[in-house]
């Protein structure tokens, strides 16, 4: 591969880091080895780990997610609004609809299938502690879409919106690597090109890599339960391995095709599925049903945001927020890196409120709709003997959303249109993570070798079936939750170098700007007016060069 190095969009080379590339690979290779030969050893590892994370730094979490909503939307709404994520006349590189469909694709695709009743109808079985509501009353129901909505729209989103401003700020603005290192420059200065950026780097790739895996691995596991109730195959390891393994061949032939064949094509297929499955949905359930938990539910979300978002072990219950919120909130912390380089990748022309505006509302208003149907639909099945959810989910969160098709005409076809949504959402996952994962440890390449793009995406589906073998759904939470801390500091850091950043670009001061030009106009004014006997040689100079 050293003769097959990569050339960013300046042209000079970009062949991978081999420090980067070797400790993250063998990094991976060893938990994936552990998972492997040790399973037993590698799950009790993860539970006493996470204890201990959410027992000590769950508050940092909490604190973490809120700021970085809170930045994201001052950011927004400031002078630094009005720059632009490039050069002063660069054009958005993709349509607005392409744009809002990969990083749409990319930021929570396989999620919003999998928890779209599960977490609703779990919620629903079980009411958050905080709220002292019974289970399984109307009171619950309201409390289950409302804390669904406050994991899935606006905090996700401006965890994202910070990693990937600084990143398309940093590369397209100010000219630097397309690393997550590069970003720190403000704060590390020439450090950030060496040990100590290499480090920040080592990290994302470690975020990254699990990040992903739980999101592959909770695909394989819905398929793997659709395939049982399609046709009769039985949910076991062994299917749930072949299912990782047929979706990562598929990831491969995506990824020789490249982000604009590849990625784009599939993340618009993704789109048109997820809302032809949403539409069948709200048409043949509880349409007018759906129609007032929309409302209901954002506006409950809305009034309790700031309770909700505040909620730490101190008062409530650790286990619960451990197994929900915190685990939420590192997930969208360790998929950071991935969701963020990624969509800075493709924001490049965009100003900044243009970006803002467009990462933290659509996406949040979208899952706010695919909540309320899915979700409200999910319900109402319950509460009126429809479809006794609340089982199904008991067998297994992958189990809901097949029984709530089953629960609807066309049950069959619906279902596998769900695979294959979630196969899909599987590939450019992958696709995305692993053109993320290749830039990482090739220098900040904005095209990494393909080869090393497929090498990312075959290690990131090992480390998915090494948790599942080692654990299931809690060791897919565990990795992630432990993974997201240290990069929590990061992130922190990350912000900050942007803000000093923005804070000294001339498009955010005009005023500066202006008075500058005044300066210069006026010394020329009076350089051209200067005494005509003995002129100083600015004067001189002026007299020959007019223009």
């Amino acid at each position: 591969m050293s003769e097959q190095v990569e050339r960013d969009r300046t042209g000079s080379v970009r062949r991978p880091d081999p420090v980067v590339l070797t400790l993250s690979v063998g990094g991976v290779l060893a938990v994936v080895a552990w998972g492997l030969l040790a399973r037993g050893s590698l799950a009790d590892f993860g539970t006493s780990g996470l204890a201990w994370v959410i027992r000590t730094f769950g508050w940092f979490f909490v604190v973490a997610a809120d700021a970085f909503l809170v930045l994201a939307v001052v950011i927004a709404a400031s002078r630094f609004g009005r720059i632009r994520l490039g050069a002063d006349d660069d054009e958005p590189e993709f349509s607005t609809l392409a744009w809002i469909a990969m990083m749409f694709s990319a930021g929570m695709g396989i999620g919003l299938v999998f928890f779209a009743v599960a977490e609703p109808i779990q919620h629903y079985a079980a009411p958050p502690p905080a709220t002292g509501i019974a289970a399984q009353t109307p009171a619950a129901g309201a409390a289950a879409m409302q804390y669904t909505l406050f994991h899935w729209t606006l905090h996700p989103w401006g965890i994202y919106a910070i990693a990937a401003l600084a990143l398309a700020y940093s590369t397209f603005r100010k000219g630097r690597d397309n690393r997550i290192s590069a970003a720190f420059h403000p704060l590390l200065g020439a450090r950030a090109d060496g040990a100590a950026g290499r480090a920040v780097d080592l990290l994302a790739v470690f975020a990254t890599v699990f990040g992903s895996a739980t999101s592959l691995g909770l695909g394989a596991l819905q398929v793997a339960a659709g395939l049982h109730l399609v046709t009769g195959i039985r949910d076991t390891k062994g299917v749930e391995l072949v299912v990782i393994g047929a979706l990562t061949l598929a990831f491969v032939l995506s990824a020789f095709s490249g982000l604009h064949k590849g990625v784009k094509w599939l993340s618009t297929t993704n789109v048109v599925l997820a809302v032809l499955l949403m539409v069948f949905v709200f048409v043949v359930g509880p349409t007018i049903y759906t129609l007032e938990v929309l409302p209901a539910s954002v506006g409950d979300y809305l009034g309790n945001l700031v309770f909700m978002s505040t909620r730490t072990g101190a008062f409530s219950d650790a286990a619960w927020l451990g197994s929900w919120t915190i685990f939420y909130w590192a997930w969208w912390i360790s998929w950071a890196p991935f969701v963020g380089t990624f969509i800075a990748r493709i924001s490049r022309g965009r100003t900044v409120r243009q970006f803002l505006v467009g990462v933290l509302l659509v996406p949040s208003g979208a899952s706010a709709v695919w909540f309320s149907i899915m979700g409200g639909s999910a319900l109402r099945a319950q509460a009126t003997g429809a479809r006794d959810l609340v089982a199904d989910v008991g067998r297994g969160s992958e189990q809901a959303l097949f029984g709530l098709l089953d629960a609807l005409p066309l049950a069959t076809v619906t279902s596998v249109l769900a695979m294959v949504l979630i196969a899909l959402y599987f590939v450019t996952s992958a696709d995305s993570a692993s053109l993320v994962l290749g830039s990482l440890t090739s220098n900040g390449a904005l095209r990494p070798h393909r080869v090393l793009v497929v090498l990312w995406g075959v290690l990131i589906g090992a480390v998915a079936a090494a948790l599942l073998l080692a654990g299931g759904l809690e060791a897919l939470q565990q990795a992630t939750i432990m993974v997201a801390l240290p990069f929590v500091v990061v992130m922190l850091g990350l912000a900050a170098a942007l803000w000093r950043d923005m804070a000294a670009d001339p498009a955010a001061n005009p005023h500066l700007v202006r008075g500058r030009r005044y300066g210069l106009a006026a010394a020329v004014r009076a350089a051209r007016s200067y005494d005509e006997e003995d002129p100083p040689p600015v004067t001189r100079w002026l007299r020959r060069n007019p223009r």
